[in-house]
């Protein structure tokens, strides 16, 4: 039985009006009566209506239980397919990395090759057609697989069992911390051993291989045999360069559903850029100076100059090592940071480099690199497309700190994991400088808002914040962005604590976990884990950076329930007490009717709409070249009883595979762009701004209505003032069973902790490092 009022709301609007009609009021005086079912109080007519109300509920507690069975069976089925991928994923890539150790022997160049030649030789491919099946092929299909597995994986936060995830704890724990890679892993040290395994081996190989007859060859060809093996280096050199170029653009590719299935961040991954840049333009650099040495020992120097027709280009190989070089000058650390436009913009010559390349070895030969490559340029052809768009900026919070947080309208539906990040583009500043921030919202708890923190530094962001700070009536700023890139989801549930560790603007990646996990603490059925914010600042100011803790509109959940504590570093000034603190303003600006809200590129199924794009885009690229293959250079080889230009062929089909992705990448980005008007039919109005700002500042003023949740953050922050924080001392204190240690910062601090982590000293640490090396 159910009490009375219960059952009146559950059918208010069709049995309301009889209960009114029938129910004297002195059998109402009482509803515990009713909750205990006391028939001389209970008219017979209110007796049906309660059993009427019962079977309902039971119907609904019935459809309940058969929907949630359904979502259970649902979510099973997805489980069993993505271990399915999986398993695929990991069998293909295994296949691919056997042709790679097999590919320096001459079993696969005397006996495999020759054998997968013949059987997929044709008009319509010809010898491209081996190399595409073998290079292209199994990468490809990596990619599509990886775009559908992640398409069945949720974003967020991950709740899955700890206990699964804690075998791969000590894998994830620093064993490089000091030296020139930086933070290294051991599972990044095991892959990076391994990959210089494989060089290694494929040096030794190609050397076994070509130097077995060198005094032979010398014989036949009239030279002496330190130029032939000269020779031989030098194009052993080039090959082995072209194992680590077929890796160099996975890295870079920022939407890239490879990364996404290993649970790389884009940002994380520029670091394994760096490094197969410097190797490959250092095997490259080699073999264009041992072919420039041998040339000039036996009076040939002439071949610097020539284009053949048939095989080997030399002037394209030049042009394209030329550009490789001003790239790799003008990448070093010291260039990077301190003339970073310089590095920007010579960046760009990758184009001339990848061109020429191909022009330089021919297609067939270029098959190697030609997956990575093309995953990057369908990455770029979707970032250029949502670049065209212009974001909605709804309003600013101005720091006295010289930073600026900017808050974007946001698509309701768009999804992403704490710690993600956007670039951002200002055209009124540059149109061409594109700049990564780190998203400091969360979109379960900022559903209709995306946010960014702009710290003035550097002349970009100095301009940015002095256009937003000027006047509190900016009318619109115009923007647009690219992203959002992160990992699907973290696994910061898991933990019992959080220790977070930040110096400076390095605190900009825990604004957007704590607001995630204030709303996972709010949440009935989840436990979010204690936090320990250890914040570091060079000056007071700096502390108005904790104020962004909590959205610009404020909050209405219970903050003290997230159990965070907050230990505030002043490392260069003493404590003062000041009169006249400035306090945050927030600007708001009237977007433009043609603004629109931050969406993924490809809609809600990006992953999805990615995979179909890989797809469709390769297959057009099939067929094009089968066309053009079979109807137009077979019959001018056949007719001249020669070979077509090997540098023709190659800018034909290069010139075919960016039309095929250029045609699908399009076609999609326009079909989700008709899908997302109708979304903004649906998006309400921006809200009038108020009077005076939502938020107070952290240095006086008065509170207003939403003043609970800063009271709150307040009293859990602790200020040091003229000290560095001691990290090994916290750390080495903090007790738990399970304690994820993040950092985010300088470098010093960054490796300052690794180190306390790795040392073994506390087993239940385990350690994320955030960097920003753009």
């Amino acid at each position: 039985m159910i009490c009375w009022p219960v059952s009146l709301t559950l059918e208010s609007t069709i049995y309301l009006p009889k209960v009114r009609a029938q129910i004297d009021s002195r059998y109402v005086t009482s509803p515990v009566a009713f909750a205990l079912g006391n028939p001389s109080f209970v008219p017979d007519e209110l007796c049906y209506i309660i059993m009427y109300a019962e079977g309902i509920l039971m119907a609904n507690s019935e459809r309940q239980r058969e929907t949630e069975m359904e979502d259970a069976c649902c979510e099973g089925m997805k489980r069993v397919m993505r271990l399915a991928m999986k398993v695929l994923i990991v069998v293909v890539f295994l296949g691919y990395i056997l042709i790679l150790i097999m590919m320096p022997t001459n079993t696969f160049y005397l006996r495999w090759m020759p054998n997968i030649r013949s059987k997929t030789r044709s008009t319509y491919f010809g010898q491209q057609g081996a190399s595409l099946l073998i290079y292209a092929f199994p990468i490809l299909f990596i990619a599509i697989l990886g775009a559908f597995y992640s398409h069945l994986r949720k974003r967020g936060v991950d709740r899955s069992d700890s206990r699964v995830r804690s075998r791969y704890d000590s894998w994830k724990m620093p064993a490089l911390v000091k030296g020139p890679l930086g933070i290294v892993s051991w599972i990044e040290l095991a892959f990076l051993a391994m990959f210089v395994a494989l060089l290694v081996w494929s040096f030794s190989s190609y050397v076994h291989a070509m130097f077995a007859n060198v005094t032979q060859e010398a014989i036949q060809v009239r030279e002496r045999v330190w130029e032939v093996k000269l020779d031989s280096a030098a194009l052993l050199l080039g090959l082995v360069g072209n194992i680590c170029l077929a890796f160099l653009f996975f890295p870079v590719t920022r939407g890239s559903s490879v990364l996404q299935f290993i649970g790389v961040t884009s940002e994380a991954s520029v670091k394994y850029h760096i490094w197969l840049g410097h190797v490959t333009m250092a095997l490259f650099t080699a073999h264009g100076l041992c072919y420039v040495m041998f040339w000039a020992n036996t009076h040939q120097i002439s071949e610097m100059i020539k284009w053949d027709e048939v095989g080997v280009s030399n002037v394209a190989g030049e042009i394209s090592l030329l550009a490789g070089v001003v790239m790799w000058a003008t990448a070093f650390q010291g260039i990077r940071r301190k003339i970073f436009e310089l590095f920007f913009y010579t960046h760009y010559l990758y184009i001339i480099f990848v061109l020429f390349f191909v022009l330089h070895v021919g297609f067939s030969t270029a098959c190697i690199m030609l997956p990575g490559f093309y995953l990057f340029l369908i990455d770029r052809y979707l970032r250029f497309l949502q670049s065209q768009r212009k974001i909605g900026l709804v309003c600013a919070r101005v720091l006295p700190c010289q930073a600026v947080e900017l808050n974007f309208s946001k698509s309701p539906g768009l999804s992403y994991a704490p710690t993600s990040t956007v670039f951002v583009n200002v055209p009124s500043i540059s149109k061409l400088q594109w700049h990564p921030f780190t998203i400091t919202s969360s979109s379960n708890l900022d559903r209709d808002q995306l946010s960014v923190v702009v710290k003035s530094e550097g002349r970009w962001t100095k301009m940015l914040y002095e256009i937003v700070s000027s006047s509190s009536t900016v009318e619109r700023l115009e923007i647009s962005l690219e992203g959002p890139y992160g990992t699907p989801s973290t696994d910061l549930l898991r933990h019992d604590m959080l220790v977070m560790i930040s110096g400076g603007s390095g605190i900009t990646p825990f604004i957007s976990i704590i607001r995630e996990l204030l709303f996972t603490a709010n949440a009935a059925s989840h436990k979010a884990p204690r936090i320990l914010l250890i914040c570091a600042f060079k000056k007071e100011l700096d502390l108005a950076m904790l104020e962004l803790l909590l959205p610009v509109s404020g909050t209405n959940l219970d903050i003290s329930r997230l159990h965070l504590q907050i230990e505030a570093y002043v490392t260069r000034e003493k404590e003062t007490v000041k009169d006249d603190q400035e306090l945050i303003r927030t600007v708001w600006l009237k977007p433009s009717t043609n603004d629109v809200p931050v969406s993924a590129v490809l809609g809600s199924g990006s992953w999805l709409w990615l995979g179909l794009i890989i797809s469709s885009s390769f297959a057009i690229f099939l067929v094009l070249v089968g066309i053009i293959t079979r109807y137009y250079i077979y019959p001018t080889e056949r007719d001249s009883n020669g070979m077509y230009s090997f540098a023709s062929r190659a800018a034909l089909y290069m010139v075919f595979a960016c039309v095929s992705i250029a045609a699908s990448a399009a076609g999609a980005f326009l079909w989700n762009k008709k899908q997302s008007l109708r979304e903004l039919v649906q998006i309400q109005d921006m809200k009038t701004p108020p009077t005076a700002s939502p938020i107070a500042g952290v240095y006086g003023g008065d509170w207003e209505l939403e003043s609970l949740p800063h009271q709150t953050l307040i009293q859990s922050t602790n200020v040091h003032y003229g000290k560095r924080p001691d990290l090994k001392k916290i750390l080495l204190g903090i007790e738990g069973s399970s304690i994820g240690v993040l950092v985010s910062g300088p470098r010093k601090m960054r490796q300052d902790v690794a180190a306390v982590c790795s040392s073994g000293l506390i087993p239940n640490l385990h350690f994320q490092s955030i960097s920003f090396s753009w």
